[in-house]
């Protein structure tokens, strides 16, 4: 892949992202989020310019929102992380999954001192697993149908 192609596909994944977020707002914030954007999170999959892509999506959107720097910190690390397995995993079935584990930790432990900022062991493992809740209704919910659809379409990121 040429090297305006990838940054062209990494900036319209970013701007999709962001556009998501701002779409569905109310969704992609708090304990309980169901990020709509976080559909997205598959295409490292298909093409590697979605690993920048998404982390810049993240960064921007995060900036936006109402946590804080941690969230922008640790939401775009956490994403580049998961973006980045993402792409190494060669099972389609499996793709969803790295966004999910480590958002689930990632951003789990950040909302956990966003919104408590205590030290109750029980609360930090029920935000994370509300994380990874949405992840799931996302990534497999949404992310793998797109993944199939994309499927059909082999060349669209060569």
């Amino acid at each position: 892949m040429n090297k305006t192609k990838f940054l062209t596909q990494a900036a319209m994944i970013a701007a999709i992202y962001i556009v998501l977020v701002e779409v569905f707002k109310p969704l992609s914030y708090g304990i309980m989020q169901v990020r709509v954007a976080e559909v997205l999170t598959v295409l490292p999959y298909f093409t590697p310019a979605a690993v920048p892509g998404l982390t810049i999506g993240v960064l921007v959107s995060n900036a936006l929102g109402p946590n804080g720097i941690l969230d922008v910190i640790f939401g775009a690390l956490a994403t580049l992380i998961a973006a980045y397995f993402t792409y190494k995993t060669h099972k389609k079935a499996l793709a969803p999954l790295p966004p999910i584990l480590v958002n689930a930790v990632i951003v789990g432990v950040m909302l956990y001192y966003v919104f408590l900022g205590t030290s109750d062991e029980t609360a930090l493992h029920i935000i994370m697993a509300w994380v990874a809740l949405g992840q799931i209704i996302v990534c497999y919910g949404l992310g793998y149908p797109l993944m199939l659809i994309l499927d059909k379409y082999k060349g669209i990121f060569d």
